[in-house]
């Protein structure tokens, strides 16, 4: 989903300004990046769907997230100037989607057991 939505933003750099594409490719990077980590998971005994939501939605959060960063990318083209802006703000994207992707393993680690244990 991430990126996909970095693609488009890409495409929209290469036909607006063509010498700050590779500027432009940085959320695509992330995005795989995160999708990669999200892939992680310990080798568990039995697999539950709880496990699997929680996997789901941290990395739909995160491409989501990292996706409309790299879509907005093409402002970069108008304004150069933008492009340190753009980097944060996809930090701030990281970061939050780190978060998720820690809630979700902390949620998958606690996903079989009850509450009496």
């Amino acid at each position: 989903m991430g990126a996909a939505k970095s693609g488009v933003g890409v495409a929209s750099m290469g036909v607006m300004r063509p010498e700050l594409v590779m500027k432009s490719i940085v959320p695509v990077v992330m995005a795989g990046f995160y999708g990669l980590i999200h892939q992680y998971r310990p080798k568990a005994k039995s697999h539950y769907l709880f496990d699997g939501y929680a996997h789901l939605s941290s990395g739909l959060a995160a491409g989501i997230a990292i996706g409309i960063v790299g879509d907005a990318g093409w402002a970069n083209a108008q304004q150069p100037k933008l492009f340190v802006g753009m980097i944060l703000i996809l930090i701030l994207a990281e970061a939050l989607s780190l978060h998720g992707l820690i809630v979700s393993i902390i949620l998958s680690s606690h996903a079989g057991q009850s509450r009496a244990e």
